[in-house]
């Protein structure tokens, strides 16, 4: 007569039937392909798209416009592309600091002054340079008589006043892009993940097969080795993906950035994932317990997929444009939206450490409460078939 097995035997036994089952499946196999498939193209055309248009705007004062058709003239002998306008003082810093304007030139053609939001791209820094070293030779030829060493030394002495307005961040495009990929793989995975598990438990119920199941194991067993081995296959798509992703940016030279920087936004937005889709796995399956049809399964989820599509969609929305957004780095915090925002605050490098190591801290609390919550009401509605169970009453038992 054999043993009788463990808590963590039984466990172990069910996560492994989920990850046979699912990976010689050939949904998984077409779904790892398609998605490695969208993340490299999405790698690709974005580099196709920064690459088109490519001309950076420069606003020139009243008092400096008369420098602007030289300016032209020297971005083109230093392979920089530009495009040149005459700005107001007004709204010129204004407009540098919502991005309408890359560099904006104030001042006099004796004293230049250059405002930028964060830091100026070498091109344009090589462009101003040559240009101011242009006025200052000709202002030295007329006034020291064509003297080879005063012009000379004047000219190498030459340089512009450069004021950013906000702190520079370094690789700050390359960034973006990273943010936006680690967004979508974060989102797309937990919101098709925890479906899996949702799918799962109601085909389980329907077909009957929990009932033979709950005859050998007690259901938070069941429970938790589902969601276990479900997402063991989902955290090995997201490997993958993540580093056909990676491969594609640097082939591509859509990332500039080391790659110490792309492997730490990877292995977060790993860690990232495997908190969003625990948290959210078990809010799915205890869904899933309270239906025994999969027709009913999309409305008895829609609150849980609407609390994964809101952050999402506010975080592709906001953090490109403006990564230090207060309410983005608050909701970042708050643990059902943690893990689609922090992860793209973190590849655009503005995420705190004590931000990061709270929001840590309230989601794997969160997780636990969640995990306690969801087993309970597994254990009291996924034997019951028929009309759909009422949330309260599955709470009560």
């Amino acid at each position: 007569m054999s043993a009788p097995v463990g808590s963590g035997g039984a466990v172990r036994l069910v996560a492994e039937r989920e990850i046979r089952t699912r990976v010689a499946s050939k949904a998984f196999k077409i779904t790892s392909i398609a998605t490695v498939v969208v993340v490299v193209g999405f790698v690709i055309v974005a580099k196709l798209v920064s690459g088109s248009d490519s001309a950076q705007k420069v606003g020139f004062a009243p008092s400096a416009a008369a420098l602007a058709p030289a300016f032209e003239a020297v971005a083109v002998a230093v392979d920089a592309e530009v495009t040149t306008s005459e700005v107001d003082e007004a709204t010129g810093e204004t407009r540098v600091r919502e991005g309408d304007l890359d560099a904006y030139v104030t001042g006099t053609p004796a004293d230049l002054q250059v405002v930028v939001k964060e830091d100026l791209p070498e091109d344009l820094r090589n462009a101003f340079t040559v240009l101011v070293r242009q006025i200052t030779l000709n202002e030295e030829i007329a006034r020291a008589g064509g003297d080879p060493a005063a012009v000379g030394t004047a000219v190498e002495a030459a340089s512009f006043d450069l004021r950013t307005l906000e702190p520079p961040r370094d690789h700050q495009g390359p960034r973006i892009l990273l943010g936006m990929i680690v967004g979508v793989l974060v989102y797309i995975s937990i919101l098709m993940y925890g479906s899996t598990v949702t799918q799962g438990v109601v085909e389980e119920k329907a077909n009957r097969i929990v009932e033979l199941l709950l005859t050998s194991i007690k259901p938070w067993q069941l429970l938790l080795g589902k969601v276990l081995g479900i997402g063991a296959v989902a955290l090995a798509q997201m490997v993958l993906t993540f580093g056909a992703g990676i491969a594609a940016g640097f082939l591509t030279d859509a990332y500039t950035f080391p790659s110490s920087i792309a492997s730490g936004v990877a292995v977060w937005a790993v860690v990232w994932f495997l908190i969003g889709y625990l948290m959210y796995a078990f809010v799915f399956a205890a869904l899933g317990a309270l239906v025994s049809r999969q027709e009913d399964v999309g409305g008895a989820t829609a609150p849980a997929v609407m609390l994964i599509i809101l952050p999402y969609l506010a975080g592709v929305s906001i953090l490109p444009s403006e990564p230090d957004n207060g309410l983005m780095a608050l909701l970042s915090m708050f643990p059902l939206f943690a893990p689609m925002l922090m992860p793209m605050r973190i590849a655009l490098d503005v995420a705190a450490g004590w931000e990061i190591a709270v929001s840590l801290g309230v989601s794997v609390l969160t997780i636990a409460a969640l995990a306690w919550f969801s087993a309970r009401i597994y254990r009291n509605a996924v034997l019951r078939t028929g009309a759909k169970v009422k949330l309260f009453s599955a709470l009560k038992g």
